[in-house]
């Protein structure tokens, strides 16, 4: 985080996030990233909230983006942007279809965030998440239990993973027993920290105080 001049010309340390939200209202994308925009405040961020992508032209001095965008398209110059920025620092983070289901038609987003949502074979369904890494994300974490969409992901393996979820069978797809794939992980883009948490479709998943405090941490994390 670099220092920047205040009006007054001491140094000051606040920092920048840019909330973009958007794409399929299934995950609540207002509402979710509503709960988090005030301990982005208490922690001394300048929030900029956006509804487009449009917003990755000019990401000169931000130091996170919080991306809540499911589905939905990128045009190849707005990627480029957000690109441009984690290359050079910017945090990029986000929970479950907001980052981990974005962008479709574009691998080279999912290349930058280190994983792609495929199914959640079960739809609402009772799961362990078990920390599997010692990290400053999940310190003090060692697993908890939710019950909402198990995501089923297919995923970088130069991703650090800090905590898993396994599968259980499935009438359809019963060679995915003991399946086992992470649910919380940070990876490096150039110089800028990336983190993704795939627990998150409904509101009150992001009540849950370990699923809180992932994602709270790891925007911090992911902060430059």
């Amino acid at each position: 985080m670099a220092p920047k001049l205040s009006k007054g010309g001491g140094v000051t340390t606040t920092r920048r996030a840019l909330v973009v939200r958007g794409g399929w209202e299934g995950h609540s994308p207002v509402e979710a990233t509503d709960l988090f925009i005030p301990f982005l405040r208490e922690n001394e961020f300048e929030v900029t909230v956006s509804d487009t992508t449009e917003s990755y032209l000019d990401l000169d001095g931000t130091d996170l983006v919080l991306q809540c965008v499911t589905m939905s398209e990128i045009p190849a110059e707005h990627l480029k942007g957000l690109d441009a920025a984690v290359r050079k620092g910017t945090g990029l983070a986000g929970w479950h279809g907001g980052i981990a289901d974005s962008f479709r038609n574009s691998a080279d987003y999912n290349f930058i965030v280190g994983g792609q949502f495929i199914s959640h074979p079960h739809g609402f369904t009772d799961y362990r998440v078990d920390v599997v890494a010692e990290h400053p994300i999940v310190d003090g974490i060692t697993h908890f239990d939710v019950h909402t969409e198990q995501y089923y992901v297919h995923y970088d393996p130069t991703n650090t993973v800090l905590a898993t979820t396994t599968f259980r069978s499935h009438p359809d797809y019963p060679w995915i027993e003991g399946a086992v794939m992470p649910a919380v992980w940070t990876r490096t883009w150039g110089a800028g920290n990336v983190f993704v948490c795939t627990v998150g479709h409904k509101l009150d998943d992001l009540d849950v105080p370990e699923v809180r405090t992932i994602i709270e941490r790891g925007l911090l994390w992911a902060s430059k």
